[in-house]
């Protein structure tokens, strides 16, 4: 209660004081005193003045400094900033990952026994697909005849079917591919880098072994003998010391020997007598071969069915046979030759015989015109196609060699008949086929005038690519 008490008496003593001031009468000044009293006070501050502290000095510099420098990077900011028209127009490019890498697998094969276009596209194709494709290859090459042995290549790109190819023979290729949801099917021609060479050899003991020893393949023996099949008997006249020189195509594909093309010309020397051969096209006659003089190497009869083989036994009316112990007529002559060799039809002609017997085996009888016969005996098995009735080529295989019947061994028993009797085939003498046309003789002429050069050793053999003339013959890897 006294601390309240006390604590009023103060506030009133307090407020007196401050009325008493207020109605306290103000001394009048001049104004030079008013003047010497504000000069005094500015100069003689009263002690007890509540003015704020002097700023130092050092902090105007330092101003100035701060205001430049913010004035600089402004002006730095605004050269090199880009318009915001410009930057709304040219927006930073954004790069798009690299698109993922496509997994190419290819397999190359061989068609082997059992295999079907469903077994070697079954995991690829769908059963539709594989259904649809059969009908569309029925008038480009049905899938029912992939053979035995030729090649195929199967590309595919990240697991899925891109493409199919098959060798039909070695011109043409079946091609199968996808495009898009459709899956097409065609028949190519098979593309070769091709190199025209010429090659010559000597005669030791057989053609086969003289192609070979001058390191080319057996089969450009086979392809010489069927070209002189007509002059030359290559089982019974060739000798020692006879030669041979062809201008033939040696074919390359991706850089890899792919036998042989076309033989442009040939020369054979037997026994001193020249036989040449130049490939030619008769106007719309199929392509042959004709000598210098145009005239055909071809005659009605091959000199032999088989291109290469030993005679067992000759053409005889007198013969000890082997199995039956008696003498007996052979009017055949007997070409040794291991089981599985193909047998040739010597002439165009119809199968009028087809079958077996006892004693011939599987044998095959062939009426070529109103005045020939011939007749194969003791074959292991007939050709894919042959049948009773059917027209043959002269050189088709219509089979091949055995031991079936009465045979000692695989051989091919051949036999010839003119008007129903037999005949030596060795001395039956026909006409040439056609020469080369009138028309067409001084085209003829001066398609073998380089030929004839060449073979001659007189010009140098030019390589040439079925692309390109002018591309190099390829280099083997």
């Amino acid at each position: 209660m006294s601390l309240r008490t006390g604590q009023g008496k103060a506030k009133a003593a307090s407020m007196r004081r401050i009325k008493n001031r207020q109605q306290e009468p103000r001394p009048v000044r001049s104004d030079s005193q008013r003047q010497a009293s504000f000069v005094n006070m500015d100069f003689n501050p009263p002690r007890n003045a509540n003015l704020p502290p002097r700023a130092p000095r050092w902090r105007l510099p330092l101003l100035v400094l701060a205001v430049a420098l913010a004035a600089a990077l402004f002006f730095l900011d605004s050269r090199t900033t880009v318009p915001d028209s410009e930057a709304r127009s040219a927006p930073a490019e954004i790069k798009a990952p690299p698109p993922p890498e496509i997994q190419r697998e290819i397999v190359d094969g061989e068609i082997r026994p059992g295999d079907s276009i469903t077994t070697l596209l079954g995991d690829h194709l769908s059963p539709q697909e594989i259904h649809t494709l059969a009908g569309k290859s029925g008038d480009i090459f049905p899938l029912s005849k992939i053979c035995v042995g030729q090649p195929f290549k199967l590309c595919l790109a990240d697991g899925t079917f891109e493409r199919f190819e098959y060798d039909i023979n070695r011109d043409d290729q079946l091609v199968i591919r996808r495009d898009g949801e459709e899956i097409d099917i065609a028949r190519v021609p098979i593309v070769y880098t091709v190199e025209t060479a010429i090659i010559r050899g000597s005669i030791t003991s057989s053609l086969f072994e003289a192609v070979t020893e001058v390191g080319e393949n057996a089969e450009l023996a086979l392809a010489l003998a069927d070209i002189f099949a007509w002059d030359i008997d290559f089982i019974r006249d060739i000798r020692q010391g006879d030669g041979f020189q062809t201008l033939v195509e040696k074919r390359y594909r991706d850089g890899v020997p792919a036998g042989y093309g076309k033989i442009l010309a040939a020369e054979f020397i037997n026994q001193g007598t020249s036989y040449q051969a130049f490939f030619f096209q008769d106007g719309d006659h199929p392509p042959s071969y004709y000598d210098a003089e145009g005239n055909s190497l071809r005659k009605a009869f091959l000199r032999a069915p088989l291109p290469f083989s030993r005679i067992s036994s000759g053409f005889t009316m007198r013969r000890f046979h082997p199995i039956s112990k008696t003498w007996r007529a052979h009017p055949a002559i007997d070409y040794a030759a291991p089981t599985g060799t193909p047998i040739k039809a010597v002439g165009d002609g119809t199968i009028v015989k087809k079958g077996y017997t006892k004693n011939n085996g599987n044998f095959i009888k062939i009426r070529h015109n109103a005045t020939y016969e011939t007749l194969y005996l003791h074959m292991s098995k007939f050709a894919r196609g042959i049948a009773q009735g059917k027209r043959v080529l002269q050189g088709q295989v219509i089979g091949y060699v055995g031991s079936t019947g009465l045979a000692t061994g695989p051989h091919l028993c051949f036999r010839m008949y003119k008007n129903g009797a037999p005949v030596n085939p060795n001395r039956v003498k026909t006409a040439s086929a056609a020469p080369v046309s009138r028309e067409q003789l001084s085209a003829y002429s001066a398609a073998i005038a380089p030929l004839i050069e060449k073979l001659a050793g007189k010009t140098e053999i030019l390589a040439r690519s079925d692309l390109a003339e002018s591309s190099p013959p390829p280099q083997k890897q």
